[in-house]
Formats: C-alpha cells, structure tokens, sequence
C-alpha cells in the first residue's frame, strides 16, 4: 500500500482525498496530490454542506476500524476534498487495521497503474 497515512502522537494522520455525493462509499483508489504525495480517493455519500461529509467519513471510519467516533478529527481541509483525518489510538494496530482494510487497493492506483 502506498503510504497514505503516518504515525503521529498518539494515532494516525491519514491523507484523504473526498469524493463527495459517491455512489460506492469507502476507498477508492490511491491519487497523487498536486503538491506532492499520495492520498487515499475515499467516496461518500453525504452532499459536501454543513459538515455532512466530514461526519461521513467519521462514522464510517470508525465503523471499518472500530474506534470511537470522538476519536477522529479532521486535522485540516473541513471545507476543502483534500483532508488530513487524525485517528486516535494505537499506531500500530490502526495501521494494521487501514493496511487490511485497503489492502486490495494495493493492486492498482487510480490512475490504474500497479503499485
């Protein structure tokens, strides 16, 4: 898996970038950044207004790697696609968890190119 997250102080910071109004919610693929590094291409569902897309993203976080809601915060990009989510808990074992969980994300990038 390209490196989309890394380990901070008590948890992890995943680099995201938003698919709002998706049709399929979940990882999607892995995209370059136009400033440089890679992000995870994450759909949901919920519309980009009032907050309704970060909480998206939250709930599902925490439902797929089973860690409280209040504690994922998104660190930067509220307003912006482009979002950096921290994730508290133990480093490695939210590592563990985002690598099975993306794990076939592996194959391919977005762009369809293997990894």
């Amino acid at each position: 898996m390209p490196p989309v997250y890394e380990p901070i102080p008590g948890g992890i910071r995943l680099r995201l970038r938003i698919q709002p109004k998706s049709r399929r919610e979940g990882p999607q693929g892995v995209v370059a950044l136009p400033e440089g590094g890679l992000a995870l291409k994450f759909g949901v569902n919920a519309a980009p207004e009032d907050g309704k897309a970060n909480a998206a993203i939250i709930a599902l976080l925490a439902r797929r790697l089973k860690v409280a809601k209040a504690a994922i915060s998104v660190a930067a990009g509220a307003k912006d696609r482009r979002k950096l989510v921290d994730i508290q808990g133990p480093s490695e074992t939210l590592a563990a968890a985002l690598d099975a969980w993306l794990g076939p994300l592996s194959e391919t990038s977005d762009d369809g190119a293997k990894s």
